[in-house]
């Protein structure tokens, strides 16, 4: 099979295409092979060693998948040869065949595409455990979200209006405001030219957020902090701007808000049926039509290097798919 392999850290330049042996299925082990991978902006850190996960050399990029059970090892019940899946493993999915185990994995239905599901485990798995699971958002709250038309920010502003939220999409630009008005944002603002805890007070006529979603951090994650409502709740999602903000804890004392962290991968881990009805979740809204990631591009899988280029140039706008 082929595989794309970082065997030394450094640039996408320096990922490799290589031929290995076919994996086997080992007892309680489940071979896939893959029909579309995903790429996210951590993978432009994972390939540096710059990420928080450090797999040892060689490895392969990407983290989540869609696919085909080609085979299943001794013990496993859950699925069988010609299934359907998705999933999320972390790091290794570049490549035409991988290993997982079942719990790795959710059945896919017959109506949502290989590409489609393979870009759903990561931003749009990682935004329904932050609103259901960590932010209790509730139809007919205000949602603020930083960075609205990135990877998360995407999803953010996608799944708040399908849970029923009116959603305030803040960004940069107004080409990226533009973005996340057609994704179903309310609102929009441009937090280059206007003021952000001002202009979030404004818009929700001086109550201020019930929740932010911030993948951002930096100097706008206070400014937000201080437009939360009574009672907010403000979404650590991460840290794009590179740098990892402090917060004064009498602003948390005065609003009477929350802090709350979003770390997905733990939770994956922790709660994997948790999880696992958050994927189902997302499936069925692909299916009834609620829910249409957009797909930035398509790259065969000798072209990984330029899709992470374009990601790491933030040139990107919803997911990169790669086709092994």
């Amino acid at each position: 099979m082929k595989a794309c392999l970082c065997k030394s850290f450094g640039p996408p330049s320096s990922l490799v295409i290589e031929d290995l042996a076919d994996p086997e299925a080992e007892p309680g082990g489940i071979v896939v092979r893959v029909k579309a991978c995903a790429l996210n902006f951590f993978d432009t850190l994972i390939i540096r060693n710059k990420y928080q996960y450090k797999p040892g050399l060689p490895f392969s990029p990407s983290a989540e998948f869609a696919g085909v059970v080609e085979a299943v090892g001794e013990g496993v019940t859950e699925f069988a040869v010609g299934d359907r899946v998705m999933g999320y493993i972390g790091w290794g999915a570049a490549r035409e065949k991988v290993v997982v185990e079942a719990k790795d994995i959710v059945r896919l239905p017959d109506g949502v595409s290989f590409e489609t599901a393979a870009g759903l485990a990561v931003t749009y798995g990682t935004t329904l455990h932050a609103y259901r699971d960590r932010g209790d958002l509730k139809a007919g709250e205000t949602v603020a979200v930083l960075g609205a038309s990135g990877g998360v920010g995407q999803a953010a502003v996608e799944i708040a209006s399908i849970m029923g939220a009116k959603v305030i999409a803040c960004a940069s630009s107004e080409e990226k405001l533009s973005f996340a008005k057609s994704l179903g944002a309310d609102m929009t603002l441009n937090y280059s030219e206007q003021p952000l805890k001002e202009t979030l007070k404004e818009l929700t006529g001086g109550k201020g957020v019930d929740v932010v979603y911030d993948p951002v951090g930096g100097e706008l994650s206070e400014q937000a902090v201080r437009a939360t409502a009574w009672g907010g709740r403000f979404l650590v999602i991460g840290f794009a701007a590179g740098d990892i903000p402090k917060i004064p804890l009498n602003i948390v004392m005065l609003k009477g808000c929350d802090l709350r962290g979003v770390f997905w991968g733990a939770a994956v881990t922790r709660d994997p049926e948790g999880n696992k009805r958050n994927m189902e979740q997302l499936l069925a809204w692909v299916e009834e039509g609620k829910l249409k990631p957009h797909i930035h591009g398509v790259y065969a899988l000798e072209d990984i290097a330029s899709a992470l280029e374009e990601i790491a140039a933030r040139k990107v706008r919803g997911k990169v798919i790669v086709t092994p």
